[in-house]
C-alpha cells in the first residue's frame, strides 16, 4: 500500500452523506440555515439530510429558528414535498 502515494489524491467517491452525527446515509435533501445572530440575513449555510433524519434535522434548526428552506439535492431523487 502506497500511503504517502494516496496523499492529496482525490477522493473517488462522490456521494454526499447526511450531516447527521454518526450517519452515513447518502444525502437526498439540502437544509439551508443560518444564525442571524451572526450571519448576514441573506447568508445560508447547508446541512445535508437523508430520508431517515430529514425530520430530525429540520426539527433541531426550527426550534433555535435557524431553519430556512429544505431544497433536494441536485441529482438526487429526494426533494419530492
Amino acid at each position: 500500500m502506497d500511503l504517502l502515494g494516496s496523499l492529496g489524491q482525490p477522493q473517488a467517491s462522490t456521494e454526499v452523506q447526511c450531516s447527521r452525527k454518526g450517519c452515513r446515509n447518502r444525502a437526498e435533501h439540502q437544509l439551508l440555515w443560518n444564525n442571524p445572530k451572526i450571519h448576514t440575513p441573506e447568508r445560508r449555510k447547508i446541512w445535508l439530510a437523508c430520508p431517515e433524519h430529514l425530520d430530525w434535522l429540520e426539527t433541531y434548526l426550527k426550534e433555535r429558528l435557524l431553519y430556512r428552506q429544505t431544497l433536494p439535492l441536485p441529482g438526487t431523487t429526494g426533494g419530492t414535498e
